[in-house]
């Protein structure tokens, strides 16, 4: 039996002349790429719907700053505390707003020149407002987290009115970020009959976390 020997520099060449006429490699067996560091992806509509709150957890990524980017809770103040910079207010605003907030922390405080932030929520807060008074189902109600909710669409998941039930004066309370007390009187029976005199105010008033929808009880 004769065995073939090739020289180390040989079989090196003819392993090139094969590549080229063969050609590369299928997709599924290449090497796959290394990961690394996205860049920050397009908005997307709920970055400019929700509104961040307490407790939410997100992940905040910094292009390019592997080292900066964290995981962090919002505390009760509404703050996440990133490095370098420490604490940053976040709660009350859209991920869109948070996003530039902390790309300005960054550039203010002189640690990058052009920052890139995105942030993920990674875990939601509880979101309920509470509907009570004159309606079939009162109790709480879970808000959407990539929509909104209005008064009225709120009253009809609480199952609609009751017999005796003031709809032209539902009022919502709610607790603005310095701890006042805000009250909001919405004419909900007009839009439900398609009458001419509701305010337009009454159809785009969005609850938030926390809200109390009070229907109260019709004069007889």
């Amino acid at each position: 039996m004769h065995r073939f020997f090739c020289s180390p520099r040989i079989f090196a060449a003819v392993s090139v002349l094969a590549l080229s006429l063969l050609g590369p490699a299928p997709a599924s067996a290449q090497t796959p790429p290394v990961a690394t560091d996205a860049k920050p992806k397009a908005d997307t509509k709920i970055n400019f719907i929700y509104k961040l709150t307490n407790t939410d957890r997100l992940r905040i990524m910094v292009y390019g700053e592997p080292d900066l980017s964290t995981i962090s809770r919002i505390d009760a103040r509404g703050n996440v505390n990133l490095y370098l910079i420490g604490d940053v207010h976040v709660a009350d605003r859209t991920v869109n707003e948070a996003q530039k907030i902390i790309e300005t922390a960054y550039r203010d405080g002189r640690f990058l020149r052009n920052p890139q932030v995105t942030i993920s929520v990674e875990d939601y807060a509880p979101r309920t407002v509470t509907v009570d008074g004159q309606v079939k189902n009162p109790g709480p109600i879970s808000l959407p987290t990539e929509s909104t909710l209005t008064v009225y669409q709120a009253i009809i998941r609480a199952g609609g009115f009751t017999d005796i039930a003031k709809g032209s004066a539902v009022n919502v309370s709610r607790v603005l970020p310095d701890g006042t007390k805000k009250v909001f009187t919405v004419d909900v029976d007009s839009l439900i009959k398609g009458r001419d005199r509701n305010k337009v105010a009454d159809d785009t008033l969005l609850l938030e976390p926390g809200d109390i929808i009070y229907v109260p009880e019709r004069l007889i």
